[in-house]
């Protein structure tokens, strides 16, 4: 058994969270950064990690799927007045999908990452990025506000934009999708061990529609561990110590 940090999980979200804690440690789980998507999800997070310090570090974020004109304002001032208890700002993003531009459009999208960015540059805190089909444009606000650390979270995008977030020195995050998704196997294959991280997502459901189809759980960053250990040509125990390694230094965690 390994030691892991699962660096992305809505912990929120997750029923049964006292079991579902301890099968994690039991799987070698030593840490979980458990993200945010609005005001209220944030709140619930900085509950749930203060019911177990030093295992749950919290980050706090504004999801673009939840972006309302009326409420954006709120969301960022509770971001602002509670970062001193987070490791990051996250979940935050873009989401170029039609269902969520409909709701808010890239332009909303963008001036709200932006001052998101900002938090997270003037607190000196790396941020947790959703950038599905916004690769270019999450990276390109990402290098304009100038911050040094990242996470492009499960990503699937284009080589062109990997190789600019590998040289920014910006970390990629791997998912138990590393099992069956080519574009996310693709980019483990091409990402450096030193930027590479372990997440779940949880309680997302992978495999969805497939054979083996599954719904997550902090544990489940075995899985992503296996996976990418596979696709690197590395012994389990040699990625699982680079990316806990790697997740220490990002978050700032002493575990």
């Amino acid at each position: 058994m390994h030691q892991i940090i699962d660096t992305h999980a809505h912990l929120d979200e997750i029923e049964n969270l006292e079991s579902v804690i301890k099968q994690a440690k039991d799987a070698g789980v030593i840490a979980i950064i458990a993200v945010g998507q609005d005001a209220a999800s944030n709140a619930k997070t900085l509950e749930i990690a203060a019911l177990y310090p030093g295992f749950v570090y919290p980050a706090l974020g504004y999801h673009p799927w939840n972006i309302k004109e009326a409420e954006i304002e709120a969301n960022l001032e509770y971001i602002k007045a509670n970062i001193v208890k987070a490791v990051g700002i996250g979940e935050v993003g873009l989401d170029y999908h039609k269902r969520v531009r409909a709701v808010a459009d890239k332009d909303l999208q963008i001036r709200v990452l932006r001052e998101l960015l900002q938090i997270a540059k003037d607190n000196d805190k790396p941020a947790l990025l959703h950038t599905r089909y916004a690769w270019r444009d999450a990276f390109d606000l990402v290098k304009e506000a100038g911050l040094a650390k990242a996470v492009f979270h499960w990503y699937t995008g284009t080589s062109s934009v990997l190789r600019d977030i590998i040289d920014s020195g910006y970390y990629i995050s791997i998912t138990p999708a590393v099992e069956y998704h080519e574009e996310h196997r693709r980019a483990v294959k091409e990402t450096p061990l030193e930027q590479l991280l372990l997440e779940t997502d949880s309680p997302v459901t992978y495999a969805r529609g497939r054979d083996g189809e599954f719904k997550s759980t902090p544990a489940d960053v075995v899985r992503s561990l296996k996976g990418a250990a596979v696709l690197k040509g590395l012994s389990e125990e040699e990625m699982a110590a680079m990316t806990t390694e790697n997740a220490r230094r990002l978050f700032g965690v002493e575990i």
